[in-house]
């Protein structure tokens, strides 16, 4: 980046740079430089105090056992690659930062971690494709009470045409973010929308990611309206998740079908999906980390709430889908994922526990082709099918038993999340659901 950015910048109309970072909460924060003084900041971004990464939901003060302190200085460095305008706050940009100190990768950074585990899947000779799949909430503002911008059911072109404008509005301004849309629905809940991204690779989908979450809240403010990716907000509705959607590749080739091997999936396939069954109950206390995660994850809820695999069935943890224009199989999604996750960690973390299975040669079960919640607890132990965590404590218990996963996230970067997530379970283990949605539907 030179002075002709900058003065293209400023004959655009830009005022403000964002540069941003999600935390270990899964808030996404911000500082803004102006473009008077981009030129003194390009390259080494702005400072934040260490003790960022130590910070629960609750509030803005550091938790103890984290390693970080008031002490200590961190520069947030711009990823020019991922700069965009925001056609939603005009006279503003945004790019996504990187964690330095001194001139290095600080131990710390979500962002910088995802990249190692990118560098981590190259080394076995893959490429991800992966994407993020969003439910939300549109609810009414200006009283006490939740309510839904509209009553209506799942796919109702009612409510496409109730909120025709608020969701033009967000496709284009995806759009104009880069970001290619496949499809839009009403979701099952009142007032719950599902508006589908397209691929691409896994640092890109985490930054659409965190840029998705902030158009829709913008444009949804525009409206008059509030946007919440809480994952359970009302008791007797439909909970918001955020799948998570992959395919292996190399070579341009995608290495998920294989109609010479078993169940239809390649060896490679077969180990990266084991190794998620493998390690799904450590995962879940990255990529379902809030206390109100688990009233979503329940059987019956299309959430996978049991470990297993299936091909096309909604309720496995692990869904294989069927390609229609094949008839065989390019991508799977893992479920147990939420929008209260950090995209960055979350996304990690399911690359670490898939080359896991990889080098480990770990194989998959057989397919469940039905409800697991619908059989007995014999024909589930006799098919090698258990229940998830149930809570967030006990995810968190796995996690900090799992060493593949922290070791892949490193000693820094581990402590301080396992830090921050045990402050958020220990204040809010016995909050009711009440609690939980005032405290956290603004945040997420």
């Amino acid at each position: 980046m030179d002075k002709a950015f900058i003065t293209s910048l400023k004959s655009s109309g830009i005022k403000f740079i964002r540069i941003l970072w999600c935390d270990n909460a899964n808030i996404i924060r911000g500082k803004a430089i102006h473009i008077d003084t981009l030129e003194d900041n390009m390259a080494h971004g702005v400072g934040i105090s260490a003790a960022q990464q130590a910070i629960p939901v609750m509030y803005d003060a550091v938790v103890p056992g984290a390693g970080l302190g008031p002490v200590g200085e961190v520069r947030l460095v711009p990823d020019w690659s991922s700069f965009n305008t925001l056609p939603y706050a005009p006279a503003h940009a945004r790019v996504m930062g990187d964690m330095k100190q001194k001139g290095k990768n600080w131990p710390y950074c979500s962002r910088l971690f995802l990249k190692k585990m990118i560098s981590e899947a190259e080394k076995e000779g893959i490429e991800i494709k992966t994407a993020f799949e969003n439910e939300f909430y549109l609810l009414k503002t200006g009283t006490d009470e939740i309510i839904p911008a509209d009553y209506t059911v799942f796919a109702s072109t009612q409510s496409m045409d109730i909120n025709q404008h608020i969701i033009n509005e967000i496709a284009e301004n995806l759009i104009a973010q880069g970001m290619i849309i496949e499809q839009y629905y009403p979701e099952s809940g009142p007032g719950q929308q599902e508006i589908s991204i397209r691929y691409t690779d896994p640092l890109k989908a985490a930054d659409n990611q965190i840029a998705f979450r902030e158009t829709v809240r913008a444009v949804a403010s525009h409206h008059g309206l509030k946007a919440s990716f809480l994952p359970k907000i009302f008791l007797d509705k439909a909970g918001s998740g955020c799948h998570i959607h992959l395919s292996l590749w190399k070579n341009e080739k995608n290495l998920v079908p294989n109609s010479r091997e078993s169940y239809g999936l390649s060896k490679t396939a077969k180990s990266f999906i084991a190794g998620l069954l493998h390690h799904m109950p450590a995962l879940m206390a990255i990529t379902t980390p809030s206390t109100n995660s688990y009233r979503r994850i329940k059987p019956h809820y299309w959430s996978g709430a049991f470990r297993c695999w299936g091909v096309d069935n909604r309720e496995a943890a692990v869904r294989v889908i069927t390609d229609p224009k094949t008839n065989s199989y390019k991508q799977f999604e893992f479920k147990p994922s939420d929008a209260t996750a950090n995209p960055y960690l979350a996304m990690g973390a399911v690359i670490a526990a898939g080359i896991d299975g990889i080098r480990q040669k770990m194989d998959i079960p057989a397919p469940v082709n039905t409800d697991p919640g619908n059989l007995s607890e014999e024909e589930r132990k006799t098919a090698g099918i258990d229940k998830l965590p149930a809570d967030l404590g006990s995810a968190l218990e796995y996690l900090t038993a799992n060493r593949v996963l922290l070791n892949a996230l490193g000693a820094e970067l581990s402590g301080a999340y396992l830090a921050v997530r045990r402050s958020e379970w220990e204040n809010m283990s016995e909050y009711e659901l009440a609690d939980e949605v005032e405290l956290l539907m603004e945040k997420y």
